[in-house]
């Protein structure tokens, strides 16, 4: 009987060791960090302030984000990819620091291996406005002023690195003409506005309101075809540069090592959200596209995606300081 009983507690000890705490069937029994990467206000932080006020609910503890900015998002990428792998830091990033600066700089992480992608859950293009009071009303109008103002325009945009950024040179590169990058932490639309910075290249979530409302006029947008969001805006693509594209994404991950309990718990969570009609009128109001990608999807595009940007930024002569 006692050679039983001792062989009974052996197992347990074992089942114990090879299904650790880790796997944390009651998840979240404490509050949530969602990491973003940009200031509040911007498009990265709007919509994770979305997922987040939905995740609290259907869970019963808070999830708090938390802005963690510079370097177009990598610094708060960097500070998920080092924090516990136990579900209570995750992360809500644009593609910009998982996908384009791996081609611009030497990071203190790695985009494939830190990370365990949850899902792509939405995308858009980006916005090219001017304020109001630029003599122009069309992406080729700006073009033949830049060439007359040489260096002399400024755009601004959320970072080095962004999306907006790498659309900016290429645009200067094709175009054949030289525009100042004015690069942000976040939302760029105060100086546009006022004409501080009388260019802004920004996702179509922040600057939509601002050109629908008449406050910014929106020139060109950088979807490879016109969005359904705002079908009144031309395409770069159309406007004379045939084949450009520029957007962006918006993807949960966590750390590397994370339950897979807890990444599959988030990412139904987040089809939930995806397919709430309220939710969804949101996003289009935003100029966002519903995603909703598996796991699997989600790495895919970030293991392709890091060349086909690495290839433009090379093709357009892209460097850090541009």
């Amino acid at each position: 009987m006692f050679v039983v009983i001792r062989l009974i507690a052996t197992l347990v000890v074992a089942l114990a060791v090879a299904c650790p705490a880790t796997a944390q069937p009651t998840w979240p029994d404490k509050p949530v960090r969602l990491i973003v990467g940009f200031t509040p206000g911007s498009a990265t932080d709007v919509t994770a302030r979305l997922f987040a006020q939905k995740f609290t609910e259907a869970w019963g503890q808070s999830v708090v984000v938390e802005n963690i900015t510079g370097n177009s998002g990598a610094i708060g990428v960097d500070r998920v990819a080092k924090a516990a792998p136990d579900g209570y830091t995750l992360m809500w990033s644009g593609n910009a620091a998982i996908t384009i600066l791996p081609s611009l700089q030497t990071l203190p992480f790695d985009p494939v291996r830190d990370f365990a992608p949850i899902s792509i859950a939405l995308s858009m293009p980006s916005i090219v406005a001017v304020n109001n009071d630029m003599p122009v009303r069309s992406l080729a109008e700006l073009i033949a002023l830049a060439k007359e103002q040489p260096g002399k325009i400024s755009y601004g945009t959320p970072g080095i690195g962004t999306p907006q950024h790498i659309a900016g040179e290429l645009l200067g590169h094709l175009a054949g003409i030289k525009m100042e990058h004015i690069p942000y932490r976040g939302a760029v639309m105060t100086d546009t506005l006022s004409g501080v910075v009388p260019v802004g290249i920004q996702n179509a979530g922040a600057m939509l309101p601002m050109v629908r409302a008449g406050r910014l006029r929106g020139i060109a947008i950088t979807s490879l075809k016109r969005s359904t969001n705002a079908p009144e805006l031309a395409t770069v693509a159309e406007s004379g540069f045939p084949g450009f594209e520029a957007t962006s994404w918006f993807a949960l991950l966590a750390p590397a090592g994370t339950p897979q309990p807890v990444l599959d718990k988030v990412r139904a969570e987040s089809l939930k959200v995806l397919a709430d009609p309220e939710m969804r009128k949101k996003f289009a109001a935003m100029g966002l596209d519903t995603v909703g990608s598996t796991a699997e999807e989600a790495k895919a595009a970030i293991v392709g995606d890091i060349p086909k940007w690495g290839k433009v930024i090379k093709d357009a002569g892209i460097k850090p300081s541009n």
